[in-house]
Formats: C-alpha cells, structure tokens, sequence
C-alpha cells in the first residue's frame, strides 16, 4: 500500500480526530464509491460509548451530504443527457419510483442501491429538500440501528 494511505490512516485513527473521520468515511461511503461507513461508526463507539449519539449524527450528516451530492449528480446528468431509452425493466422502476416520489429516499439507506436511488431522485428532478430529509431520516435510523446493536447486542464485539 502506498506510504501516503498508510500515514493518513493513522493520523485519522488519532482519538481527536474521532467524529471528523467518520463525517469523511460517510460522506464518501454516500457517494457512489464501494465503501462502508458503519465499522468506522462502530469502531469510533466501541471505543468512546459516551460518543454514540454525537457519532450517529456526524455520521447521518455525512452519509446525507453524500446522498445530496448523489442526487445533484443524477440532476446533472439529465440535465446533459437529454434522452435515454429504457428497457422495461428500467421503465417499471422509474415508474415505481416516480410514483412513490421523494419517499423512496427513505431507502437511500440500503447497500447498493441506496446511493444510486439518491442519484436516480435527482435524475427525476425530484425536489431537493424533501428528498434530502427523507435521506437524513433514513440514513439516521439506519446508524441507530445497526451502531446500537453492535453496541449492546454485540458488546464483546467480533473476533476473526
């Protein structure tokens, strides 16, 4: 691995540097990278129990922002590609989707098709800020979930 990755790494695993790098992991993990963000969620409360709360909404923040810059990408898109011809497939989805509106933003939660749903919303022209609150909502039961159940389902956490 490059030197470079490996002292950034290390510097964002420093305890002061906690709930900025989860912020960062979010945010990116939202956009349409391969990345997860909840191990650095769990791995910041594992360590830090009395950051629960701040590292579930730093990471909603983050994971948010990122849906936003997704939708904003999907908007941009339609904006430049004019036409796209769909399979049924894809027709039936956009229909779905259509249909539901803003709403289905409540799913930009699930792994692999959460981000690209976001980005699809602004390809719809979707409104911004209902799509965005529903992304928050989402996303935030998400961390409580998956981080309080790691937390106090799991306490002993994994060994591998």
């Amino acid at each position: 691995m490059e030197s470079w990755i490996i002292q950034l790494t290390e510097l964002l695993a420093l305890p002061q540097y906690g709930l900025s790098t989860v912020f960062v992991v979010s945010f990116i993990s939202a956009t349409l990278l391969p990345l997860g963000s909840e191990p650095v969620v769990f791995g910041l409360v594992k360590l830090n129990p009395e950051l629960f709360w701040p590292a579930v909404l730093v990471a909603t923040a983050g994971n948010t922002l990122g849906g936003a810059v997704d939708w904003w990408m999907g908007y941009g898109a339609h904006q430049v590609v004019g036409k796209y011809k769909h399979s049924s497939h894809h027709s039936r989805a956009l229909r779905w989707l259509e249909k539901l509106g803003p709403k289905a933003c409540l799913l930009a939660w699930l792994p692999a098709v959460g981000d690209p749903l976001c980005a699809v919303a602004g390809w719809l022209k979707f409104p911004f800020w209902p799509c965005l609150a529903y992304m928050a909502i989402g996303k935030f039961c998400r961390y409580v979930l998956m981080t309080g159940a790691l937390v106090w389902v799991f306490p002993g956490g994994f060994s591998f």
